[in-house]
C-alpha cells in the first residue's frame, strides 16, 4: 500500500447531527493525496453507523472503533496509524475544512522545511449557523505567540482543527501526551515549537461551530489548571531543566481531584448562550436578545445575562 502525503485524523464522540457535513469537507479536497482516520470514541448516537457507511463508500477513510476513552487518548491511537508525511487534524461537531485548504498546508511544508507546523484562520460560528469571529495570524505571530510562557500572554493556533505537522516531528518530540485530558494541543504545540517553526497561513481555510458542552466550557477549571502545568513544563525545557519532577506533581494532583466539580448542567448552558450572546451584541443585538433570553431560561438566576439584556432593552 502506497503511502499518502497527508493523513487526517479526527475523533468523534456522538457527532451524527453534523457529521456528514464534516467528512464531505475533508473527501472533497482536491489536489492531495490523503488518507483520513477517524476515531470512533464510543459513539452511541448514530455515529457509528454513518462512519462505516462512508467508510464502504470511499477506500480513503479508515474508521477505528473503540470504547470512550477521550479526545487526548483518541488522538493518540489516530495519529499512530498515520502513514502521511504529514498529519492534519479535523474536529468533528459541524467543523469543516473548507475548498483548498489541505493542498495549501500541504504545500507550504513542502516550500517550507524548516516550518513543524503551520495552521490557518479560523471563522467561528453559532449553535445556528451565525458567524460569530474570525482569527486570522500573520506570518511568525503563531511562533511568537507559543514563546510567552504566561497564560495571559501567550497565543497558540486559531483552532486545534486549523493545525498541520510533520509526522516525523510529531513523533519526535512525543505525540501527544495522555497526561494531558485536556489543553493536550498546547503541551504538544509548545513541544514542537522548540524544535522548528510554527508558522500561521493568513487565510481563512477553517470553519468550527461553537457548541454547548465542549471541553473549553465544561472542563475549564481543569483547563486554566492543567494550562499551568504546561507553561511551567514548557519553561523548564527551555532553560534545561528536567520537567520530570512537574509532570509527577500534576500526575498526583489530579489523580488526588479526580471527580472534578462541575458546574450544574443548566449553568453550563446558561454561561454558553450568554457567551454567545455578548460576541454577537454589537452588531447583531436582535440575535444577541435571543441568546440572553435562553441564558436565562437555562439558569434563571444568572446575573450577566439579566443585565446584559436589560441593557439591550434600554436601548431599543
Amino acid at each position: 500500500m502506497s503511502r499518502p502525503e497527508l493523513s487526517v485524523v479526527m475523533s468523534v464522540f456522538n457527532s451524527a447531527p453534523n457529521l456528514a457535513q464534516t467528512l464531505d469537507s475533508v473527501l472533497r479536497q482536491a489536489d492531495v493525496d490523503l488518507e483520513f482516520i477517524v476515531v470512533n470514541d464510543g459513539s452511541t448516537d448514530g455515529s457509528t453507523e454513518l462512519l462505516n457507511d462512508y467508510a464502504a463508500a470511499d477506500s480513503r477513510l479508515r474508521i477505528l472503533h473503540q470504547g470512550n476513552a477521550g479526545l487526548t487518548q483518541a488522538l493518540i491511537r489516530g495519529c499512530a496509524a498515520a502513514r502521511g508525511e504529514y498529519i492534519a487534524r479535523q474536529d468533528a461537531g459541524g467543523d469543516i475544512s473548507l475548498e483548498g485548504r489541505m493542498a495549501r498546508q500541504c504545500q507550504f511544508l513542502n516550500a517550507n522545511p524548516d516550518v513543524v507546523m503551520v495552521s490557518c484562520g479560523t471563522r467561528f460560528m453559532g449553535p445556528e449557523d451565525e458567524e460569530l469571529y474570525t482569527i486570522v495570524q500573520n506570518d511568525d505571530d503563531l511562533q511568537n505567540g507559543l514563546g510567552r510562557l504566561n497564560i495571559k500572554q501567550i497565543r497558540g493556533p486559531s483552532h486545534h482543527g486549523s493545525t498541520m505537522f510533520r509526522s516525523a516531528v510529531y513523533r519526535s518530540v512525543g505525540g501527544y501526551r495522555a497526561l494531558f485530558r485536556v489543553a493536550q494541543d498546547l503541551d504538544l504545540w509548545l513541544r514542537m515549537a522548540d524544535g522548528g517553526r510554527c508558522v500561521a497561513i493568513p487565510q481563512i481555510l477553517y470553519q468550527a461551530r461553537l457548541t454547548r458542552g465542549s471541553i473549553s466550557q465544561v472542563l475549564r477549571s481543569q483547563q486554566i489548571k492543567t494550562t499551568h502545568t504546561i507553561l511551567r513544563c514548557a519553561a523548564l525545557r527551555r532553560s534545561g531543566d528536567d520537567e520530570t519532577s512537574a509532570l509527577m506533581e500534576f500526575k498526583h494532583d489530579f489523580k488526588r481531584k479526580r471527580s472534578w466539580l462541575l458546574a450544574p448542567r443548566p449553568l453550563q448552558d446558561a454561561r454558553f448562550y450568554y457567551f454567545i450572546g455578548s460576541v454577537l451584541r454589537k452588531n447583531e443585538p436582535l440575535l444577541a436578545k435571543k441568546y440572553f433570553c435562553r441564558a436565562l431560561d437555562s439558569w434563571f438566576v444568572y446575573p450577566k445575562a439579566l443585565v446584559s439584556l436589560l441593557l439591550l432593552m434600554g436601548r431599543t
